[in-house]
C-alpha cells in the first residue's frame, strides 16, 4: 500500500505551499492529462491517467511509495477521494481542496447556489440528470463527454431553460456563456464544463422560505416547504373547488403515488390528469412530471395551480395514445383515463410500473390482461371508502374501485 496518499485540488490558480511540497515528494502522481504535464511534478515519477478512477486506485494502492493524485476543483465532491477511501482499496487519504466547479461557476454567474440542485451526468446518468434539470428551476450539472450540453438541451427537448456555460474555469481558456435551451445544441463545447439550468415554475430560497430571502437547507425544493404539508390531499387544499371524477378520490391517489414512488431522476408521466392533483403531488415529491389530458380547460386548471405552488409541471394537451409518441421516456405511469388502447401504448414504452383504476370487475380484467401480456407482474385491489361526518358519525360518501398496479424487474 502507498506509504502516504495526497490528493491536490487545482482550480488553476498557483499551487499553494503545501501542495507543492507534496508534489515535489511524490514518487507516482495520478490525473487527467492536463494535470500530468504540470511542471511541478518530479521527472521520475511514476504517471497514472485517471481514466478508470476504480482501476487507478488499485495502482495507487498497489505503489510503494508517496502518491498524489491532482483533480479539479474540491475531490471531496463528487471527485476520486470516494473511490479512494472505498473499503476495495483502504487507502487513507489527505486532501487539500480548491474551489469547487460548482462555487466559481456560480460566482462567475453572480447567483447563489444554496437553493440549487447538484447533478453528475454521464452517459449512463445523462437522463436521470435531464429530469432533474426538467423538475427543478436550478441546476448545476457537471458534465462529461458524451453527456455535456448539447445533449442536455437536446433531451430537455421543449422545456424551455436557459443555460449558463461555464468550459475550462480557472485556466486561461475559460470562457462562460448565456444561452437558451434551444440554442446550445448548435455549438460545440469543450470538456469538462459546468452547466447551470436555469427557468421553469419556481422561486427558489424566496418561495421556500415564505418570502424572507433566506435559505435553511442546500438544495431545497420550493415545493417541499411550502403548504399544504401532507399528500393524497382534497381538492382545496389546492385552492381547486371543482369535485373529483367518480372513482377518483385522494385515497386512490395516495395510493397510486404510494405504488409508483416517484422520486428525484424519474420522470412520470400522468394520462388523463384531469385537473393535476395526482401530477402535482408526484412533482412535490422530486420527480419531473408530464400530465397529460384531452380537456383543454382541465390543463389550464392543472398548470395554474403548479404556478400557484411553485411546482414544476410540464402539461400537455392532447388526445392519447397519439400524444405519447412524442413524449420522452417514463420511468413510472399513472393512466387516469384513455382506455385499453392508451394502457397498451404505455406499456410499449417499458416503464418499471403502471398503474390504473378501474369502475368494474370487467374493466379491471380486462386492464390486468393488457398488463400481463406486457410481461408485468399485476396486483389488483378493490378499495372501499366511506366518508364520515364526524359530528353525527353519519356517511357523507361512498366510493368502490378497483386500483390496479404492473410492475417489472
Amino acid at each position: 500500500m502507498a506509504d502516504r496518499v495526497t490528493v491536490i485540488g487545482w482550480d488553476g490558480s498557483p499551487l499553494t505551499p503545501g501542495a507543492r511540497a507534496a508534489l515535489s515528494a511524490a514518487t507516482l502522481v495520478a490525473g487527467a492529462p492536463r494535470h500530468l504535464v504540470l511542471p511541478d511534478i518530479p521527472a521520475g515519477a511514476e504517471r497514472v491517467q485517471l481514466g478508470s478512477l476504480r482501476l487507478a486506485a488499485g495502482r495507487i494502492a498497489a505503489h510503494r511509495g508517496t502518491a498524489v493524485v491532482l483533480a479539479d476543483g474540491d475531490p471531496g465532491f463528487f471527485g476520486v477521494v470516494r473511490t479512494l477511501r472505498h473499503l476495495e482499496h483502504g487507502l487513507e487519504v489527505e486532501v487539500m481542496p480548491a474551489v469547487s466547479a460548482v462555487a466559481a461557476g456560480f460566482a462567475r454567474a453572480g447567483m447563489p447556489w444554496d437553493d440549487a440542485r447538484i447533478v453528475t451526468a454521464q452517459q449512463r446518468t445523462l437522463r436521470r440528470a435531464v429530469n432533474v434539470c426538467r423538475a427543478h428551476p436550478k441546476v448545476a450539472v457537471l458534465t462529461s463527454p458524451g453527456a455535456g450540453p448539447a445533449e442536455i438541451a437536446l433531451l430537455l427537448g421543449d422545456v424551455h431553460r436557459t443555460f449558463v456555460i461555464c468550459e475550462a474555469l480557472g485556466t486561461d481558456r475559460e470562457r462562460v456563456s448565456v444561452l437558451t435551451s434551444d440554442k446550445v445544441a448548435r455549438h460545440t463545447w469543450t470538456d469538462p464544463n459546468l452547466v447551470i439550468v436555469v427557468g421553469g415554475t419556481g422561486g427558489g430560497a424566496t418561495a421556500a422560505d415564505g418570502g424572507t430571502g433566506e435559505s435553511w437547507l442546500a438544495g431545497l425544493d420550493p415545493a417541499a416547504a411550502v403548504e399544504p404539508r401532507g399528500w393524497g390531499l382534497d381538492p382545496a387544499a389546492y385552492q381547486q373547488s371543482a369535485l373529483p371524477a367518480p372513482g377518483r378520490t385522494p385515497h386512490l391517489r395516495a395510493l397510486e403515488l404510494a405504488v409508483l414512488g416517484p422520486r428525484p431522476g424519474d420522470l412520470v408521466w400522468d394520462i388523463g390528469a384531469g385537473s393535476g392533483l395526482a401530477a402535482l403531488e408526484a412533482a412535490r415529491h422530486g420527480a419531473a412530471v408530464i400530465a397529460v389530458d384531452r380537456d383543454a380547460e382541465a390543463c389550464a386548471v392543472a398548470g395554474a395551480t403548479a404556478r400557484r405552488f411553485g411546482v414544476q409541471l410540464h402539461v400537455v394537451h392532447g388526445v392519447a395514445p397519439q400524444v405519447l409518441a412524442s413524449l420522452p421516456e417514463p420511468d413510472v405511469v399513472r393512466v387516469g383515463g384513455g382506455g385499453d388502447r392508451t394502457l397498451v401504448a404505455c406499456a410499449d414504452r417499458r416503464p418499471q410500473r403502471i398503474v390504473t383504476h378501474a369502475m368494474t370487475r370487467d374493466q379491471a380484467e380486462a386492464a390486468g390482461r393488457v398488463l400481463a401480456g406486457a410481461g408485468y407482474t399485476v396486483r389488483c385491489t378493490l378499495l372501499q371508502s366511506v366518508e364520515l361526518e364526524t359530528q353525527e358519525w353519519s356517511e357523507q360518501g361512498r366510493s368502490v374501485v378497483f386500483l390496479l398496479a404492473g410492475s417489472r424487474p
